[in-house]
C-alpha cells in the first residue's frame, strides 16, 4: 500500500508538472511586442510590417500580439541606433534597412557601394544566395534573428536647384544623408555637400530649404510628397539598394515555443516576399505608373543615358575601392560573382 501510495503520489506530481509547463510557458510571452520602423505603413517598408505582424496574430491565435512603432520612435527618431536597441531588448522585433544598421554591421555597407547593383536580378542574386546567407549570419552572431529579406528600393536623388545628368550638377548642392559614413564618402567625391540627418529631421529641413535635396527610394519620395516641398528635379540613377531585413531580439525568439518560431519566421518570408512586390510596382520596364503619376505632378524626371551614367560609375569609383577594403574584400568578390553569374 506503501508502495502504491508512493507510485501514486509521483504520478501526480509529474502529471502537475505537465500541466503546469504551458501554464508556465505561456508566462514568458509579453502582452504586447515592439516592432520597429523608420516609416509609416503607408508605405511599402511599413506595409510588409503590418502583414509581418497580422499574419502572425493569426496564426498564433493572438499569443504572439505586435505592436508596430512608425518614425524609430522607441530610439527618439534615431535610425542608427536601431539595431543595438534591438540587440538590448529595447526593441523586440523590426523591419529595418541595411543602411541605418550599417554604422553596427559594417557588412551591410556592401549594398550601398555605389553602382554595385545594376538591376532588380543583382538584388535578388544576393538576398536570395550566398551572400544573404553569410549577411544573416553575421546578423545573428550580433544578438539579432534575422528572418527575411524585404525592399526598401533603389535609391534615386531629388533636390530643388537643378537637373543633374553629371557628376559636375551636384556641385555645391546639399543634400541629406542617413546611415554609414560610405554616403558622405559617395556625395562628396561627387562635389556635393552631403549633411547626415535623420528622416524625422529631413522633411522639416527640405521643407525650409536648410537642405537642397535628398536620396531615396521612390515610394518614399512619393509617400513623402516630396514634390511639395520644392523637390521638383528628380534623377533616376539607381547607384545604391536598400534592402530590409526582418529580425527578432533574440530573448524574445528564444522565449517562443519552437512551434511559433516556425509560425514567426513564415510570416515573415511571406510578408516579405509581398512586400518586394509592393516596393517594385510602379517603377520597373513593365510597369511605369508611379513615374507616371510623379510626372503628372509637374516633377523633371531625368533618365540617365549609358555614358552620363557610367560618368557617376567612374567619378565614385575611388569610393568603391575603399570602401571594399572596410567590408570585405571576400564579400564583395562573391557578390560581384553572384551579380555577374545572375539570371535576367
Amino acid at each position: 500500500m506503501k508502495v502504491r501510495s508512493l507510485l501514486g503520489a509521483a504520478l501526480c506530481a509529474m502529471l502537475g508538472m505537465t500541466m503546469q509547463a504551458p501554464a508556465a510557458q505561456a508566462q514568458q510571452y509579453k502582452p504586447e511586442y515592439k516592432l520597429s520602423i523608420v516609416v509609416g505603413t503607408q508605405f511599402p517598408w511599413g506595409q510588409g510590417a503590418q502583414i509581418w505582424a497580422d499574419l502572425v496574430r493569426e496564426r498564433t491565435d493572438g499569443r504572439i500580439n505586435i505592436k508596430i512603432y512608425p518614425g524609430t520612435s522607441l530610439v527618439q527618431g534615431d535610425q542608427t541606433r536601431e539595431f543595438t536597441a534591438i540587440r538590448q531588448g529595447v526593441i523586440d522585433m523590426a523591419v529595418g534597412s541595411t543602411i541605418n544598421w550599417s554604422p553596427q554591421v559594417r557588412q551591410l555597407n556592401l549594398f550601398s557601394l555605389p553602382f554595385l547593383l545594376p538591376d532588380y536580378a543583382a538584388i535578388d542574386a544576393l538576398i536570395d544566395g550566398e551572400v544573404g546567407q553569410d549577411l544573416f549570419a553575421i546578423i545573428e552572431k550580433a544578438g539579432v534573428v534575422p528572418l527575411a529579406w524585404g525592399e526598401n528600393g533603389y535609391r534615386q536623388l531629388s533636390n530643388s536647384k537643378r537637373e543633374v545628368r553629371k557628376p559636375e550638377d551636384l556641385k555645391g548642392l546639399k543634400l541629406r544623408v542617413v546611415g554609414s559614413p560610405l554616403y558622405i564618402d559617395t556625395f562628396t567625391a561627387l562635389g556635393a555637400n552631403p549633411t547626415q540627418m535623420s528622416w524625422a529631421d529631413a522633411q522639416p529641413a527640405l521643407a525650409s530649404g536648410a537642405v537642397d535635396g535628398q536620396e531615396n527610394p521612390l515610394s518614399i519620395y512619393t509617400g513623402s510628397k516630396l514634390h511639395t516641398v520644392g523637390q521638383k528635379y528628380l534623377t533616376l540613377w539607381n547607384y545604391v539598394a536598400d534592402p530590409l531585413i526582418f529580425v527578432v531580439n533574440k530573448e524574445v525568439w528564444n522565449s517562443w515555443s519552437e512551434k511559433d518560431r516556425e509560425i514567426v519566421r513564415a510570416a515573415a518570408q511571406e510578408a516579405a516576399k509581398r512586400e518586394i512586390a509592393i516596393a517594385r510596382k510602379g517603377v520597373t520596364k513593365d510597369d511605369t505608373s508611379l513615374l507616371d503619376q510623379i510626372r503628372g505632378h509637374g516633377v523633371s524626371l531625368v533618365e540617365l543615358t549609358p555614358a552620363e551614367h557610367q560618368a557617376f560609375v567612374d567619378a565614385t569609383r575611388p569610393v568603391f575601392d575603399k570602401w571594399k577594403k572596410q567590408i570585405g574584400e571576400d564579400l564583395v568578390a562573391k557578390a560581384e560573382k553572384a551579380i555577374a553569374e545572375r539570371k535576367q
